[in-house]
């Protein structure tokens, strides 16, 4: 939840951009899904024309080796996450950073930035990164 300690959180975001957050945290969770992800008719929804992405292991993907990609993986179960952070880039530009963890330790960092100009969130950018063992 967005609060005004949360260094995300900006005044006068309003109930509005409670919405557009809650909206983008439901599309992001719905692309870590196995259900989503083997869908390449809804994960075609939900990524941008223009979408690019750096993976965890520093590639670069383009958006069709990722729908190719996802057509190709072998299914498990959704990761969990914490640490939901949103940031209004600019009107229909929304940043979103979460952390990806497992067995209670953050496994991973993650920052996608999402369009809604069409109304709807479209993932138009996407970085992965793993975090280093302590």
């Amino acid at each position: 939840m967005l609060r005004s300690g949360n260094p995300f959180y900006r005044e006068g975001m309003g109930t509005v951009a409670l919405g557009i957050c809650a909206r983008v945290k439901d599309a992001e969770i719905a692309l870590l899904s196995p259900e989503t992800r083997s869908d390449n008719e809804r994960v075609d929804q939900l990524l941008h024309d223009d979408f690019a992405e750096i993976g965890r292991s520093g590639r670069l993907w383009t958006r069709d080796e990722v729908l190719a990609m996802l057509a190709d993986e072998t299914r498990g179960e959704s990761p969990q996450t914490a640490e939901w952070q949103f940031r209004e880039l600019a009107p229909h530009n929304v940043l979103v950073t979460y952390a990806i963890v497992r067995e209670g330790d953050v496994y991973s960092r993650h920052s996608s930035i999402w369009d809604l100009s069409s109304g709807v969130p479209r993932l138009r950018f996407h970085q992965g990164t793993r975090v280093a063992e302590h």
